[in-house]
């Protein structure tokens, strides 16, 4: 949907307000010897705590004031169905596991949805106070008050690239395979960084994030944040991602090319 320059403006207002009212419930328990979480995994351990549920709740009733004909998508509650054509798509922590271990590799992401993928998004890390933000004319890192212009870097082959992914285990067994393909070729690999890894591909210290298994929430608003700086984010097929799954973000076209030609081959 067209989108104003007046309406652009509101927007980020919005999701700048959204980034504190997240933050303001999140921090207080962050590094708290007293939190508990739940566990929200059949088997394995997916974890949520009372930081998620109030730094959601708070992102949720500030829209109601504010954009309350929007839509919203958030990991912690329900959907919302909107009449304005655009739906937030919100995960208030990505990297509870991070959160609970005192890690600051956690942060918030907010998502603007067109109808057609992401048109902005944020990703925010509040405890280092660096928020990373892009679309709808914004491509900047805010850090104590001084704002950074967002650019991916050139990376023309595998063997140049820095490749992050949140665990080793990626996936099906097919999609392991797939990904080490790509691991293999590149010239280093870190994980365990959440959404923070995307972060640094938009401020271009790395290259290439591969994941598989992600919902809505997980990628909106670091695609739209890459995108912004210059970088290509699509699912393992070469289609926006925005609908979740398997996920490629890179900073150059190149480079994204290069890995998507291995990662197409998982069944």
């Amino acid at each position: 949907m067209a989108i104003s320059a007046d309406l652009a403006t509101d927007l980020w207002r919005v999701a700048e307000h959204l980034a504190d009212v997240a933050a303001a419930r999140s921090l207080p328990l962050f590094r708290s010897r007293t939190l508990r979480a739940e566990n929200k995994a059949g088997t394995g351990f997916d974890p949520v705590t009372e930081a998620d549920r109030e730094a959601e709740r708070a992102m949720r009733a500030l829209l109601a004031e504010r954009r309350p004909d929007d839509g919203i998508v958030g990991e912690e509650f329900g959907p919302l169905e909107g009449r304005s054509g655009l739906t937030w798509v919100l995960d208030p922590i990505d990297g509870t596991r991070a959160f609970l271990s005192g890690a600051t590799t956690w942060g918030t992401l907010i998502g603007l949805d067109g109808g057609e993928g992401p048109v902005l998004g944020v990703i925010d890390q509040p405890y280092i106070g660096e928020r990373f933000m892009g679309g709808l004319g914004r491509a900047a890192m805010v850090r104590d008050g001084v704002r950074t212009g967002l650019a991916s870097r050139a990376c023309a082959t595998l063997g140049e690239a820095i490749l992050y992914s949140t665990y080793p285990e990626v996936g099906s067994p097919a999609e392991r395979r797939a990904f080490e393909a790509v691991r293999d070729r590149v010239r280093l690999t870190r994980y365990g960084f959440d959404c923070y890894g995307y972060a640094l591909v938009a401020l271009g210290h790395v290259d290439l994030v591969i994941e598989a298994g992600l919902q809505p929430y997980d990628i909106a608003g670091p695609q739209a944040v890459i995108e912004a700086a210059g970088g290509v984010v699509t699912d393992w097929q070469g289609r926006s991602p925005h609908h979740g799954g398997r996920v490629l973000a890179a900073g150059d076209a190149r480079v994204h090319a290069a890995a998507l030609e291995l990662l197409a081959q998982a069944e």
